[in-house]
Protein backbone atom coordinates (compact mmCIF):
# COMPACT_ATOMS: atom_id res chain seq x y z
CA UNK A 1 0.00 0.00 0.00
CA UNK A 2 1.36 3.25 -1.11
CA UNK A 3 1.51 5.91 1.40
CA UNK A 4 1.08 9.78 0.77
CA UNK A 5 3.39 12.46 1.87
CA UNK A 6 0.62 14.49 3.30
CA UNK A 7 -1.23 11.67 5.19
CA UNK A 8 1.95 11.04 7.10
CA UNK A 9 2.77 14.90 7.64
CA UNK A 10 -0.52 14.75 10.02
CA UNK A 11 0.97 11.96 12.12
CA UNK A 12 2.41 12.09 15.29
CA UNK A 13 5.88 11.48 15.54
CA UNK A 14 5.60 8.30 18.00
CA UNK A 15 3.21 6.40 15.04
CA UNK A 16 5.69 7.86 12.01
CA UNK A 17 8.56 5.66 14.07
CA UNK A 18 5.81 2.30 14.37
CA UNK A 19 5.14 3.01 10.55
CA UNK A 20 8.60 3.18 10.02
CA UNK A 21 9.29 0.08 12.23
CA UNK A 22 6.41 -1.80 9.93
CA UNK A 23 7.51 -0.94 6.54
CA UNK A 24 11.12 -2.07 7.11
CA UNK A 25 10.21 -5.10 8.09
CA UNK A 26 7.67 -5.54 5.37
CA UNK A 27 11.07 -4.77 2.93
CA UNK A 28 12.92 -7.26 5.19
CA UNK A 29 10.73 -10.18 4.52
CA UNK A 30 9.93 -9.15 0.87
CA UNK A 31 13.34 -9.32 0.37
CA UNK A 32 13.51 -12.79 1.56
CA UNK A 33 10.79 -13.74 -0.28
CA UNK A 34 12.32 -12.95 -3.56
CA UNK A 35 15.85 -14.55 -2.48
CA UNK A 36 13.35 -17.81 -1.53
CA UNK A 37 11.88 -17.46 -4.65
CA UNK A 38 8.30 -17.30 -3.09
CA UNK A 39 7.63 -13.38 -4.18
CA UNK A 40 5.46 -12.91 -7.39
CA UNK A 41 5.12 -9.11 -7.65
CA UNK A 42 8.47 -7.30 -7.49
CA UNK A 43 6.99 -4.32 -7.55
CA UNK A 44 5.99 -4.34 -3.67
CA UNK A 45 9.51 -4.30 -3.06
CA UNK A 46 9.86 -0.78 -4.48
CA UNK A 47 6.59 0.01 -2.76
CA UNK A 48 7.99 -1.05 0.24
CA UNK A 49 11.28 0.84 -0.18
CA UNK A 50 9.69 4.30 -1.35
CA UNK A 51 7.51 4.07 2.10
CA UNK A 52 10.32 4.33 4.21
CA UNK A 53 11.94 6.71 2.11
CA UNK A 54 8.76 8.98 2.44
CA UNK A 55 8.69 8.31 6.13
CA UNK A 56 12.30 9.18 6.70
CA UNK A 57 11.65 12.24 4.82
CA UNK A 58 9.08 13.74 6.79
CA UNK A 59 10.89 12.94 10.10
CA UNK A 60 13.84 14.63 8.43
CA UNK A 61 11.77 17.51 7.59
CA UNK A 62 10.30 18.10 11.22
CA UNK A 63 13.94 17.26 12.70
CA UNK A 64 15.04 20.50 10.40
CA UNK A 65 11.72 22.22 11.62
CA UNK A 66 13.20 21.59 15.43
CA UNK A 67 16.65 22.76 14.48
CA UNK A 68 15.15 25.94 12.98
CA UNK A 69 13.35 27.30 15.98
Amino acid sequence: MKLRASELRQLPEAELRGRLDEAKEEYFNLRFQRTSGQLEDFNRLRVARRNIARILTVLGERQREVSND
